[in-house]
C-alpha cells in the first residue's frame, strides 16, 4: 500500500515521513497525474455552459494528489535529501512539467477559463472568487494557451530544459554546502558565540569523527555563527564559501548552467511577447 496515495491518518493531515520511502514517489505520481488529467478531461469535457464553479472552481480543485506527491518529494529533496532521491526528482520533474503544460496549453479548457473571463462584470462573485478567477485567466494568457500549435510545442521544450537545468543547479549547490566545514580547535575563536551554537559544533565535530567544533554551511549552523561570532577572519571565510557555492571550476560548477538558463528564460520571454524575461516577471510584481 502506498501511503502517498491514502488519506493521512495523522494529527492535522500532516505528511506520515516515516512511512514514506523512495520507492513510494514515483509510482504515487504517475497514479496521481492519471488522475489529474481525468479530472481535467471531466471538466472540458463539461457539456453545461462554462461557469465560476464548474470551471475555474472546480480546476482549483482539480490535481490536488499531484500537488501533495510532488509536494512531499520536494521537501524532503531540499530538507534531507540523498543521491537515489535526487535521481528519483529528476525523473519526476519532467512529468511534472509535461502535466502543467498539458493543463496551461489545453485550448478547450481555456476556452472555458476565457469565457467565464470575458463575463466575469455580469458575475456576482465576492473578492476571494474575482482574485481566483484573474489569476487563473492570467496564468494560462503568461504561459502560452494563445500560442499556436507550433510555439506552444517550442514552449514545452523549453520548460523542460529549464525544469532539468534547475533541479541540476540545486544539486550542485547542495553538493557544495555538504562538503564545506570549518574546522575550529582553538576555543578564543568561539568568543561571542552562544553555548547552544558551541555544543551544536561540538556535536557536528564528534559525528565527523574531528577535534573541537566544526561548522558547515547548512542553515542551523551557518546563520547563527554569522549572527554571532566575534571572530572577522572566520567569519569572511565562511561568508566567502557561502556564497560561492557551485561557482569553484569543479565538477559542481553552476556559470554554463546560468548562462544556458538565462538563455532559456530570455527565449521563452520572446516567445510569450516579451522584450525580456524581466519584463515577463515584473508584469506581475
Amino acid at each position: 500500500m502506498n501511503p502517498l496515495l491514502q488519506p493521512f491518518a495523522t494529527p492535522h493531515e500532516t505528511f506520515p515521513f516515516d512511512e514514506i520511502r523512495n520507492e513510494h514517489y514515483l509510482p504515487a505520481l504517475r497514479e496521481a497525474i492519471a488522475a489529474g488529467k481525468a479530472e481535467i478531461d471531466a471538466l472540458v469535457e463539461n457539456p453545461g455552459q462554462p461557469t465560476f464553479e464548474n470551471t475555474i472552481a472546480a480546476l482549483d480543485r482539480a490535481g490536488m494528489l499531484v500537488e501533495r506527491v510532488s509536494t512531499v518529494m520536494f521537501n524532503l529533496n531540499s530538507a534531507e535529501t540523498n543521491a537515489e532521491l535526487q535521481k528519483i526528482v529528476k525523473e519526476a520533474s519532467p512529468l511534472l512539467s509535461e502535466y502543467g503544460n498539458d493543463i496551461r496549453l489545453n485550448a478547450k479548457l481555456f476556452q472555458r477559463i476565457k469565457a467565464v473571463y470575458e463575463n466575469r462584470h455580469a458575475l456576482d462573485l465576492d473578492a476571494e472568487a474575482r482574485t481566483l478567477l484573474d489569476k487563473t485567466y492570467k496564468s494560462f494568457a503568461r504561459n502560452g494557451a494563445n500560442l499556436n500549435e507550433g510555439d506552444k510545442a517550442r514552449l514545452r521544450e523549453i520548460d523542460v530544459k529549464l525544469s532539468d537545468l534547475s533541479l541540476t543547479f540545486g544539486e550542485n549547490v547542495l553538493n557544495e554546502t555538504n562538503v564545506f566545514v570549518l574546522e575550529v580547535t582553538d576555543g578564543k575563536d568561539l568568543a561571542g558565540l552562544p553555548d547552544f551554537v558551541r555544543e551544536a559544533a561540538r556535536l557536528t565535530a564528534k559525528e565527523k569523527g574531528k577535534d573541537g567544533w566544526v561548522f558547515t554551511l547548512q542553515a542551523p549552523s551557518y546563520i547563527p555563527f554569522m549572527t554571532y561570532a566575534e571572530n572577522r577572519e572566520l567569519r569572511k571565510k565562511m561568508a566567502l564559501a557561502y556564497n560561492s557555492r557551485a561557482f569553484q571550476g569543479n565538477e559542481h560548477d553552476n556559470r554554463d548552467i546560468v548562462r544556458q538558463i538565462v538563455g532559456l528564460r530570455h527565449a521563452r520571454a520572446r516567445l510569450l511577447g516579451y522584450a525580456t524575461h524581466a519584463d515577463f516577471v515584473l508584469e506581475e510584481r
